[in-house]
């Protein structure tokens, strides 16, 4: 079988508005997964930033690691903006990659 990893960069928010992380993977799927069943301890699991609202496949980790420093610079707006720009609910972006739904997001604070 075939490895099929790309490199991506991906932004998670707790919420509507709410926290977010920005993040790098090679396995986005299973990044999510982890992130979704707390088994990474840190900011994510401590915050319940668990929806993705933003994700951007790049063509080698090189890349996604130097657009991940450039969206972890930007400013808090810049990020908002980003995320409107394709995903102007804040709609869990997992679903369609094949990871199950979540409760709905409600609010700054998330669910």
């Amino acid at each position: 079988m075939e490895d099929e990893r790309v490199p991506c960069v991906y932004i998670l928010a707790s919420g509507l508005y709410g926290t977010l992380y920005i993040g790098v993977t090679s396995d986005l799927i299973g990044r999510l997964w982890q992130h979704r069943n707390a088994a990474l301890p840190g900011f994510t699991s401590r915050y319940k930033v668990h929806r993705l609202v933003h994700y951007e496949f790049q063509g080698t980790m090189e890349h996604a690691i130097l657009r991940e420093k450039q969206l972890k610079r930007w400013h808090r707006q810049w990020k908002i903006n980003l995320i409107n720009e394709g995903n102007p609910h804040w709609e869990d972006l997992a679903v369609r990659l094949g990871l199950p739904p979540m409760a709905p997001c409600l609010g700054r604070n998330g669910p």
